[in-house]
């Protein structure tokens, strides 16, 4: 039977307009914490944003979002998800690109 727990879950508490939520996000840990912590702080709109692990032996993480003039924290969450998932592709091609095209120096592996 597969897992019904949704990747990311509202914690109890929201504002009812979620200008400030908690979101708990499943199955990650301090590598997207950090990453989507950076991505939605560099939005202006963003007033506050922090996340946490709560226990090391639970997978998931807590990250709170406030925003200002009651903007929706789930809409800064899933904008943040989609720009970072756009740094990576970047950097992913750009990384492809440079070790295709650019002068590195190569060992063949001999067994």
């Amino acid at each position: 039977m597969a897992d019904e727990t949704p990747k990311i879950q509202i914690l109890k508490g929201a504002a009812s307009d979620l200008s400030a939520a908690t979101y708990q996000i499943h199955d990650e840990s301090h590598t997207i914490g950090n990453a989507l912590r950076w991505m939605l702080m560099k939005n202006p709109k963003v007033e506050f944003c922090g996340y946490s692990v709560p226990h090391p032996s639970e997978n998931h993480i807590n990250m709170r979002i406030q925003m200002y003039d009651g903007l929706s924290s789930l809409a800064a969450l899933l904008q943040a998800l989609k720009d970072l998932d756009d740094l990576c592709v970047t950097i992913d091609d750009a990384y492809t690109y440079s070790l295709r095209n650019d002068n590195y120096e190569r060992w063949d592996e001999k067994s």
